[in-house]
Order: C-alpha cells, then sequence, then structure tokens
C-alpha cells in the first residue's frame, strides 16, 4: 500500500442474515450456555474473538447454530442492541 492509500478509510458492509435469524441464535446459545452452568458472554466473547466453535456447547444444537451465522454479523447485532439500549442511536 502507498502512503496515500494509508490514510483513506477502508469502508466494510456486510450482507447480514435478517436480525431476527441473528437475534434468534444469539438468544438460543444465551439459553443452552446458561442452561449448562457457563457464563454466556465470556463463551460467546471467546468465539468470536477466536472463532474456535468449542468455547459453545454442542447442547440444544446451540454450537453448529452459531456456526451458522458469521461472527461480524454476531458484533454487529451485539453493537446495534447496545447502541439501541444506551439510546445513541439519536
Amino acid at each position: 500500500m502507498t502512503e496515500a492509500e494509508l490514510g483513506n478509510t477502508q469502508y466494510f458492509e456486510v450482507t447480514p442474515e435478517p436480525e431476527s435469524t441473528v437475534h434468534m441464535v444469539l438468544e438460543t446459545v444465551y439459553q443452552a450456555l446458561t442452561e449448562k452452568g457457563y457464563n454466556p458472554v465470556n463463551q460467546v466473547v471467546g468465539y468470536i474473538m477466536s472463532g474456535d466453535p468449542t468455547y459453545i456447547t454442542s447442547y440444544k444444537g446451540a454450537r453448529s447454530l452459531i456456526m451458522k451465522v458469521e461472527r461480524d454479523e454476531l458484533v454487529e447485532e451485539l453493537l446495534r442492541n447496545y447502541i439501541a439500549a444506551n439510546q445513541w442511536d439519536g
């Protein structure tokens, strides 16, 4: 890359799954992790950061379900909900 190119901001756009699908996946995974006694926040963060599906329990099909959604879509859904909950979206 040239120095001029390094000064430009890259634009990233995801072709997302419908929001309801990602939401449903996160809800199902959260419930499965909770029922198995795991901290769902820690486990989902571990999965998102590493891509290692073993952070997610296979209980109730949670592991196979979360692997059907791109990790960037999970982050986008979580961030969208965080922003809405904190009323940052004007």
